[in-house]
């Protein structure tokens, strides 16, 4: 039995001060941190013994930076795969993920009238279509190994709900995709069989508060 494991993996932290919502946005590098995290997730991967034989990001710069400490742990180049992208949404560029308050303005009501596809930007469907479409890409051409695909929150999240065979519409405070996690799909034969997820990096994460000496 062949077993091919494509593991879902989401960039590290984002240097962003003015807290935009950069989603497509060019620039958007990695902070400090996000670097750390990167280094730490690939340091996990190596020391682990995984099999990864390729390393596939989405285009965008805090991708690419994930991927390059990963790919360079397993001696591979990064590909790139514009399905792996962040989803499209009609707030980018502007502040309303840290200032909710602003969707009370007038001018933002036209987007908001279906939040289950969602109305203000690429629907849950069309990102699992693209996502499923990249995981099997990878799953038939890297057959009995494993491959890193480095994506982003929400394109991630949806591919999990849709392989379980969850609702995609969701409350976006539940989502188990922190930064820098791994979301590891299982194939046996071809067919998918389990989900893992895991956070490497937990004590690097935003508010974690680790215990000394652990």
């Amino acid at each position: 039995m062949a077993t091919t494991t494509v593991h879902l993996l989401r960039h590290g932290e984002v240097h962003n001060p003015d807290g935009v919502l950069y989603g497509r946005i060019a620039g958007y590098r990695l902070s400090d941190r996000g670097q750390e995290m990167a280094r730490r997730v690939a340091e996990h991967l190596v020391g682990a013994g995984r099999d990864v034989v390729a390393v596939v990001a989405s285009p965008l710069q805090r991708a690419q930076e994930t991927a390059a400490p990963v790919a360079q742990g397993f001696g591979v180049a990064t590909a790139t795969d514009e399905r792996l992208i962040e989803a499209g949404n009609s707030f980018e560029g502007t502040t309303i993920g840290s200032r909710p308050g602003q969707l009370a303005h007038p001018r933002y009501w036209k987007l908001l009238w279906n939040p289950l596809r969602p109305s203000w930007g690429e629907s849950y469907a069309d990102q699992v279509v693209r996502m499923r479409a990249a995981v099997e890409d990878a799953r038939r051409a890297y057959d009995g190994h494993e491959v890193v695909l480095v994506s982003h929150q929400l394109p991630i999240w949806a591919t999990r709900l849709a392989m379980t065979g969850s609702r995609l519409a969701h409350d976006p405070r539940r989502r188990e995709c922190t930064l820098a996690s791994l979301t590891s799909l299982r194939f046996d034969d071809g067919r998918f069989t389990s989900l893992h997820y895991s956070e490497p990096v937990a004590d690097l994460l935003p508010g974690a508060n680790p215990v000394a000496g652990a």
